[in-house]
C-alpha cells in the first residue's frame, strides 16, 4: 500500500511554521507499515526552510519517506507522466472527508462543513490510531 500522509494537524500537532510536538500513535503506525513493505509520501503544503525543518523532524523521529510532495519514481514511469495529483492507496490529512460522506455535508453561506461529521471522523481516526499501535 502506499498512503500519503500530511504534514501540520497531522504528524505534528504544531502551529506552522513550527514542528512538534509529535503525533506518535501515527508516527509508529506509519514506521511499522513502512518496515512491513508500504510506501510512505509525505504530502504537505510546506516548502523552502519549512519543508526542509519537517523533513528533519520526521527523519529525527524515525520516520523516512519514499518520496516528499511528489509522485513514487515507479507511479510516474508506469504512468508516463507526474501528475500534480499524488497516486496513493490512502490519504492521511486533518482535513480529509471520504468521499462516501460528502453528500452528508450541509452547506451554510459559501461555507461547506458538518463540523459533528469532522469531528466524529477525527476522533474515529484517533481511536483507530490507538488500536493499531
Amino acid at each position: 500500500m502506499v498512503f500519503a500522509v500530511d504534514f501540520d494537524g497531522t504528524l505534528s500537532f504544531g502551529e506552522w511554521p513550527e514542528v512538534g510536538p509529535a503525533n506518535h500513535n501515527l508516527i509508529e503506525y506509519l514506521k511499522d507499515r513502512k518496515h512491513s513493505g508500504d510506501k510512505l509520501i509525505l504530502w504537505t503544503c510546506r516548502a523552502g526552510d519549512a519543508l526542509d525543518a519537517a523533513v528533519d523532524w520526521c527523519s529525527g523521529n524515525g520516520l523516512e519517506f519514499d518520496a516528499i510532495n511528489d509522485n513514487l519514481p515507479e507511479v510516474t514511469e508506469k504512468y508516463g507522466n507526474n501528475s500534480r495529483k499524488i497516486s496513493c492507496d490512502v490519504y492521511i490529512d486533518d482535513r480529509a472527508v471520504n468521499a462516501g460522506d460528502y453528500r452528508k455535508v450541509v452547506h451554510v453561506g459559501t461555507e461547506a462543513f458538518d463540523y459533528e461529521l469532522v469531528e466524529r471522523k477525527l476522533i474515529g481516526f484517533a481511536e483507530s490510531l490507538v488500536r493499531c499501535s
